[in-house]
C-alpha cells in the first residue's frame, strides 16, 4: 500500500508539472518607469514590474532598479543600472540513475541581484524610420537560500541548501522603428538574443510606444520567448507575453 501511495504522489507531481516543460504558455509583463532629465546628455530612472507565467495563472516575479544613461555622442548613448529581482523559482523533480523519483521541490520564491551596463548606438533616416543596436552585459545573481523538499525514500520533507550562483549573459538586441517626432505612435520591431557561450535565450517583439503628452507615454508589445541551452535547474518554457509600459519624464 505505501509503495502505491508513494507512485500515486510522484505520477501527479509529474501530470502538474508537465505542461511546464512540455508546451509554450502565455503571460503578462506590467512595467512602470520614472525617467529625470538631469542635463542635455544624462538621464536617470527609476522603474518596476511584475511578470505572470502558466496562462497568466501564477505569479512569476516583481523587479524594481535603478539606472542611468549618458549620451557619448549624437547617436551612441551608454546606460548602466541595478535591478532587485523577487522570484518565483519553478518546483523541481530530481531521479535516480534507475529512474525512480528522489527527491521533489516545490516551487518557491527568493531574490536574484542584477547588474548591467551597456552601448546603444542608432541611425536615423529621413523617411523616419530609425535603426538601433544595443550590445548589454548583464550579471545576475542568486543568493543562497535554504528550501525544503520531499525525499520519497524516506517519506519527509528535508531542508536543502541551494548554494549561491552567478551568471554572465551578453544581450544582443536590433531593433527597427517609426520614430516621427511628436506622433501619437511609435511602432517598433525587434529581435535579442541572451548570449553565454551559447545562445540561451531570443525574444522577438512588437509593439508601439503612444505619446499621451509631453510628460506621459503608454507602451504596448506582444513578444514571443524561444529558450535555448538552459540549465534544467533554470528551466523555463516558451513564452507568449502580452506587456503594458506607463512611462513619465520629468
Amino acid at each position: 500500500m505505501k509503495m502505491c501511495k508513494r507512485k500515486f504522489v510522484a505520477l501527479l507531481l509529474v501530470a502538474v508539472s508537465m505542461p511546464t516543460f512540455a508546451d509554450s504558455e502565455g503571460g503578462l509583463i506590467l512595467g512602470l518607469e520614472a525617467e529625470k532629465k538631469v542635463s542635455k546628455r544624462l538621464d536617470i530612472s527609476m522603474e518596476a514590474d511584475m511578470r505572470t507565467r502558466n496562462n497568466f495563472k501564477t505569479m512569476d516575479r516583481w523587479g524594481v532598479g535603478l539606472g542611468a544613461s549618458y549620451k557619448l555622442l549624437n547617436w551612441l548613448k551608454a546606460d548602466a543600472g541595478y535591478k532587485l529581482l523577487d522570484y518565483n523559482f519553478h518546483e523541481n523533480i530530481t531521479y535516480k540513475t534507475n529512474g525512480l523519483y528522489n527527491h521533489w521541490r516545490p516551487s518557491y520564491w527568493g531574490v536574484k541581484h542584477r547588474f548591467y551596463a551597456g552601448l546603444t548606438g542608432s541611425y536615423k533616416f529621413s523617411n523616419n524610420i530609425k535603426l538601433s543596436l544595443r550590445e548589454r552585459w548583464q550579471y545576475t545573481y542568486r543568493p543562497e537560500k535554504t528550501v525544503t523538499r520531499w525525499d520519497f525514500d524516506e517519506e519527509h520533507w528535508e531542508d536543502k541548501v541551494r548554494s549561491g550562483r552567478g551568471h554572465n549573459q551578453l544581450r544582443s538586441r536590433f531593433e527597427i522603428s517609426y520614430d516621427k517626432k511628436k506622433a501619437l505612435l511609435t511602432p517598433y520591431i525587434s529581435i535579442e538574443t541572451y548570449h553565454a557561450w551559447a545562445i540561451e535565450k531570443v525574444r522577438y517583439t512588437i509593439g508601439t510606444d503612444i505619446r499621451l503628452t509631453k510628460h506621459h507615454s503608454l507602451n504596448a508589445f506582444y513578444r514571443f520567448q524561444k529558450m535555448h541551452n538552459v540549465d534544467d535547474d533554470d528551466y523555463d518554457p516558451d513564452k507568449h507575453y502580452i506587456g503594458v509600459g506607463y512611462k513619465f519624464k520629468f
